[in-house]
């Protein structure tokens, strides 16, 4: 082969290997839409008109065909990341319920009380249902206790023995021990009720303070009365639960 030849040989190979280096559409003379670019953890500029493999673990800049930027994609999470991410959307989510929850129970606790007036009037009426209860089995203690004295008359003719007694006496007199300690019991109970009704209609009026304030607030912006106030819009007595 000739020296020209050989040039020309050269030449023609040094274009191919040049093109093979090439992005496809560069080859093909044709811009794509979408070009994405990173540096790779080598260093290496690298660019391509699909997402970059070597790229997945850092951040890629998506350029239109004038060079400009149109936006960025994150790197590739791995799968501890993702489960991760997910668990972190969870909580979100959860939160952002929890929140909902709570103001719409504040309107309805707003639409039941809608001053102190009417949050005090239910609590008495709470306190008053449990004493009604605590009156009759004090009434009961008292039956029981005069019943015990009728025993204990009959008790004497055996010297206050009871091991001496009847089997019916002996079951009577056990049997009225067991009902006054279960009296005793409930009228523990119920005084651990009225503790709980006061400790529930105290936290909640600590509230409910809160809540008038922020209402008479928003009037007073307003120019309104409180219950023509926009942000509260109250449901009917009785929907709170």
């Amino acid at each position: 082969m000739g020296l020209k030849a050989k040039t020309v040989w050269g030449s023609v190979m040094a274009g191919a290997l040049l093109a093979a280096a090439l992005p496809a559409w560069a080859q093909q003379g044709k811009a794509p839409q979408e070009v994405y670019t990173c540096t790779d953890r080598q260093g290496r500029r690298i660019t391509s008109d699909r997402p970059i493999a070597d790229c997945v673990d850092r951040e890629q800049r998506v350029l239109d065909h004038t060079g400009t930027e149109r936006r960025r994609i994150g790197p590739t999470l791995t799968e501890h990341e993702r489960a991760a991410q997910e668990v972190q959307r969870r909580k979100e989510a959860d939160e952002r319920a929890r929140v909902a929850e709570e103001r719409r129970r504040e309107r309805v606790l707003m639409a039941r009380y809608p001053d102190e007036a009417a949050h005090q009037a239910e609590r008495e009426a709470a306190i008053d249902q449990v004493e009604e209860v605590i009156v009759v089995a004090h009434k009961r203690i008292q039956a029981l206790k005069a019943e015990r004295k009728r025993l204990d008359t009959e008790l004497e003719f055996y010297r206050g023995d009871l091991k001496k007694a009847p089997v019916k006496l002996q079951r009577q007199v056990a049997e009225n021990e067991a009902d006054q300690a279960e009296q005793q019991r409930f009228l523990a109970a119920q005084d651990l009720e009225k503790r709980r009704i006061h400790q529930r209609f105290d936290a909640e009026l600590a509230q409910l303070r809160q809540l008038w304030a922020a209402q008479r607030a928003s009037s007073s912006q307003w120019g309104t009365s409180p219950a023509a106030a926009p942000a509260q819009k109250l449901r009917p007595r009785g929907a709170f639960s």
